[in-house]
């Protein structure tokens, strides 16, 4: 799908400042460095393509190398912001940022980048997000990283059923979670062995959380007057990177009644190889020009059933964020959590089967918040108190993003 040219990247939440040197520079040196005792696994770090074209000039997207402190090649993308751009000078006219990423051990403050030109052909690198719609089951959009896949529902299955068919009929803007215990994708796997297999885990998860017409992990809605008011299934989708690093898609929700008040949303999701959690800017419109009160949510009861499942929600004010923790018979435990750093002096709510966490939202400016989940057996999180942990140290990162400089030698 084409990318608009009109589109700009943002930098993953990363404060960045760029001094280059002359032109004929062989490498561009990068800088990032961050306040916070923790660790910080999988940084993403966000370069301008510009900056990289300034310190050396001309360079390829097929002809840089990316290297650590300890001369290791790290895998890296590059965004492409306006594919149809002529570039007759190489000048990287159509790319937006250079990405990689790093792992910040604890108490590690400061970490060096080299990024260098090869005249060998660079290649792809494994992927570790995929993104896609998925026409062939009723317009659902999936996306996935190496540590937790999601999917939402589009047209086709909001559409009404024909005469005498069985086809599902779902209206729903909520989020759901397909949890994995593999690094590697599965959304094209488990599309392709069918309903019948992936609610069962054969060695690679399953999806065992239920949507319904819920929030799910995630959804978003309206709040005025006391109730709830959400939209249904996306009716537009756009992929503007997909991977190996990042992935960004664009989910369009056409107008809804919020208590008298037309509502529209668009959500740009971002997706980073190794987080539990994802990015999403939500875009509300709606005339006037007074805030609404947007919501964001979690499914009460999301647990499949004969799992006599206990479920317990922690409102954790200094994280900005709503802790949810599943406990189940037979499937193990999962934890689903949002964090909304916008919400200021935090505000939580809820509705017969929802709970969720409010913040003021402005026609045409984009809410930032942060949803994640992890599942017991998928290797890292094994208790409620590591994921309340993970969720408040997430939120410690969101508040305090890394800061890039670089230099051209």
């Amino acid at each position: 799908m084409t990318l608009p040219a009109r589109l700009h990247l943002s930098l993953c939440a990363c404060a960045v400042t760029f001094a280059t040197g002359a032109a004929a520079a062989d490498r561009m040196t990068i800088t990032v460095t961050h306040d916070l005792a923790i660790a910080r696994p999988a940084e993403t770090i966000a370069v301008p393509w510009k900056s990289v074209n300034d310190a050396l000039p001309h360079a390829g997207v097929q002809h840089i190398v990316v290297k650590d402190a300890a001369g290791r090649v790290l895998p890296h993308q590059v965004t492409n912001v306006a594919p149809e751009a002529k570039d007759p000078q190489r000048n990287g006219v159509a790319y937006g940022e250079l990405l990689f990423q790093h792992d910040f051990a604890p108490g590690e403050k400061t970490a060096t980048f080299t990024v260098e030109p090869s005249d060998a052909v660079v290649g792809p690198f494994p992927t570790k997000v995929f993104a896609r719609i998925v026409p062939e089951r009723l317009d659902d959009f999936a996306w996935e990283n190496d540590k937790v896949a999601h999917r939402t529902y589009g047209p086709a299955l909001a559409a009404p059923a024909p005469t005498g068919s069985d086809k599902e009929v779902l209206k729903t803007s909520g989020l759901d979670i397909w949890f994995k215990r593999v690094p590697y994708p599965i959304v094209d796997r488990w599309y392709n062995v069918g309903h019948d297999h992936y609610h069962h885990d054969e060695g690679e998860g399953l999806d065992m959380y239920n949507v319904g017409t819920t929030m799910g992990a995630g959804g978003t809605g309206i709040w005025a007057g006391g109730k709830l008011y959400s939209g249904i299934n996306f009716t537009h989708w756009k992929v503007l990177a997909n991977g190996p690093v990042r992935a960004i898609f664009e989910l369009t929700y056409d107008g809804w009644n919020a208590a008298g008040t037309q509502v529209s949303e668009v959500k740009r999701f971002t997706v980073d190889a190794g987080h539990y959690f994802d990015r999403i800017d939500s875009t509300f419109t709606f005339a006037g020009g007074h805030p609404v009160q947007a919501a964001v949510g979690l499914n009460k009861d999301p647990a499949d059933k004969g799992e006599d499942a206990k479920v317990t929600f922690t409102q954790d004010a200094a994280a900005k964020a709503l802790v949810q923790w599943v406990a189940q018979k037979k499937s193990g435990d999962f934890g689903v959590a949002v964090i909304v750093p916008e919400a200021g002096n935090p505000a939580f709510g809820a509705d017969t089967r929802n709970a969720f966490m409010l913040a003021p939202a402005a026609s045409g400016r984009p809410l930032r918040y942060y949803v994640g989940a992890a599942w017991t057996r998928g290797g890292d999180i094994a208790s409620e108190q590591q994921w309340k942990r993970y969720v408040a140290d997430e939120a410690a990162r969101v508040a305090a993003p890394v800061r890039v400089t670089s230099s051209a030698h």
